[in-house]
């Protein structure tokens, strides 16, 4: 009986075996990975949001980030614009432009003088009064006009900024993201613009257009130094003179300048150029101009053939003062001081012209062939040396000189302290510098272009010139305009107002006419070139 219960385990293997025989063991399927896209690192979706950010607040701003404001007499239109340099533009179409630093921030400050209403201007001409509260009147319109500019622009940047976020990502909460980093923006950048806010930008402008409206437009320099109180003072002033220009039929004043400053035109390194009398001549019409000083260089060659092209300075319109330059020979000295109207200053001599003294020295060298002969600079030091003592000889004899005349820098560096201005050229390139002893140094550019070398470089040379005014009791520089024309085949033209730091809003004017009361610095709305020492004989 023992064996029934193996014998049932045997029989139920057997039954089993079939079964084993054809069972499979179940294979486990291995899925394929997942396939994972790379995502874009953090700071490329960074840089991707602040594409779209950026982009999208300047379409907006472009769209509809600009307002129509009536300025006293004047349709403007004031915009906000994406900029490296900050600022603000005015745009006086057909005449130009003025460029005023005003702050620095991400974003330019636009206004275009679209066109003078004939019913407000009509109503300036039959009540003349009402101009002197046109000031009050063109402040009240700016301020408004700024804060409507400013909440449409606001608008404008998260509009923009948004809808193309949600262009480009198609999610609304990325979409929300670039509006709202449009608004911080913004808000920066309005922040920015206000801790930078210069409001004496407005005292030195920088007018690009048609030069014949720079006078009237930029104004007059002694207003400029005087009436500094605030910026929408300054800007009113400036939306008169244009609302002046543009009703050029009407009975508005004209521009006239200030009958208590001397306006003297210095010119330099004319080297043959025959267009620039015509130039010269309408700078005098233009500014009103009391005397012409030319620091030499007028020639190329020197030569006795060459005289015939100095005809023109006799009907130049104002009195002409000249010292020689390294490219003018005796022969040009003495054919110019044979001229009416022209006065030629060497050893130290000095003339009163205008309400002003000058004196100046020839250049020791003549080098038409741009030699630097062995010895040169030491030349230029003695040259200077003996301008220095005849500074001193007549400030001892009671006749203080107010205007020194050289051609070359090295040469006028050594009149330091002897006198407060002194002028000089050679180098082809404006420039200003307080010197050590208080005596500041005016260089000026090529009003020629560089003559026959204009094209030497890949751009043509400028024209330059600078006003400069004077105040006629006290005889001291009030400021400057530095003008600067496109060379040839060119007709851009800039006229940049700077101011000396002694009459910069908050200054003590200086009392006393020797260079040590002089400030020892100077601010202008472009980056002055501090002259150098000459290393060659343009």
């Amino acid at each position: 009986m023992a064996r029934v219960p193996a014998a049932l385990n045997a029989l139920h293997r057997i039954r089993r075996a079939p079964r084993a025989l054809t069972h499979r063991p179940r294979t486990t399927r291995s899925r394929p990975p997942l396939d994972v896209a790379p995502q874009p690192s953090a700071w490329l979706r960074a840089l991707g949001l602040a594409a779209v950010v950026l982009l999208g607040a300047w379409l907006g701003l472009l769209v509809v980030g600009n307002v129509r404001v009536p300025v006293g007499p004047m349709n403007t239109t004031m915009t906000l614009r994406p900029s490296l340099t900050g600022g603000t533009k005015i745009n006086v179409s057909p005449l130009g432009a003025l460029q005023l630093n005003s702050h620095h921030a991400p974003v330019r400050l636009d206004v275009n003088v679209d066109q003078l209403d004939p019913v407000r201007a009509q109503a300036l001409v039959d009540h003349p009064e009402r101009l002197s509260g046109l000031q009050d009147e063109v402040a009240h319109d700016v301020e408004h006009g700024t804060r409507d500019l400013a909440l449409r622009s606001a608008v404008a940047v998260v509009s923009g900024a948004t809808a193309l976020g949600l262009a480009v990502y198609r999610r609304p909460r990325r979409a929300l993201a670039a509006g709202g980093t449009a608004l911080a923006l913004l808000v920066a950048s309005g922040a920015s613009a206000y801790l930078t806010w210069n409001p004496e930008s407005v005292l030195e402008p920088k007018y690009s257009g048609l030069l014949s409206s720079a006078p009237s437009l930029v104004g007059n320099a002694r207003n400029i130094v005087t009436e500094f109180d605030v910026y929408q003072k300054e800007l009113a002033r400036l939306v008169t003179n244009v609302t002046k220009l543009y009703d050029v039929t009407s009975t508005l004043p004209a521009y006239q300048p200030d009958p208590s400053t001397v306006r003297v035109l210095h010119v330099s390194d004319i080297h043959l150029n025959p267009a620039s009398w015509k130039i010269i001549a309408s700078l005098v019409q233009q500014y009103k101009v009391n005397v012409i000083v030319d620091t030499g260089d007028t020639m190329d060659h020197g030569t006795a053939a060459e005289n015939g092209f100095l005809d023109p300075v006799a009907d130049l319109g104002a009195p002409y003062v000249w010292v020689r330059g390294n490219h003018d020979s005796d022969v040009t000295q003495r054919y110019l001081s044979r001229m009416k109207n022209v006065h030629v200053l060497d050893d130290g001599r000095a003339q009163t012209v205008a309400g002003l003294r000058f004196a100046g020295i020839g250049d020791p060298q003549f080098t038409p062939d741009r030699s630097n002969p062995q010895g040169a600079d030491r030349s230029e030091q003695l040259a200077g040396d003996r301008l220095a003592s005849a500074l001193r000889d007549e400030r001892a004899a009671g006749r203080p000189v107010d205007v020194a005349m050289v051609h070359e820098p090295s040469a006028a560096r050594e009149v330091d302290g002897d006198v407060p201005l002194v002028l000089c050229g050679h180098l082809h390139h404006e420039g200003d510098e307080i010197l050590k002893y208080g005596t500041r140094l005016r260089m000026e550019g090529s009003t020629g272009g560089s003559g026959l070398r204009a094209l030497e470089h890949k751009y043509p040379a400028p024209i330059e010139a600078s006003i400069l005014y004077f105040d006629r009791s006290t005889r001291h520089l009030q400021a400057w305009d530095a003008i600067k024309l496109g060379g040839l085949g060119e007709t851009t033209a800039e006229v940049t107002r700077h101011l000396p730091k002694e009459n910069q809003p908050g200054a003590a004017p200086s009392t006393s006419s020797t260079p040590s009361s002089s400030s020892s610095g100077s601010s202008s709305s472009s980056t002055p070139t501090s002259p150098a020492p000459a290393a060659s004989a343009p």
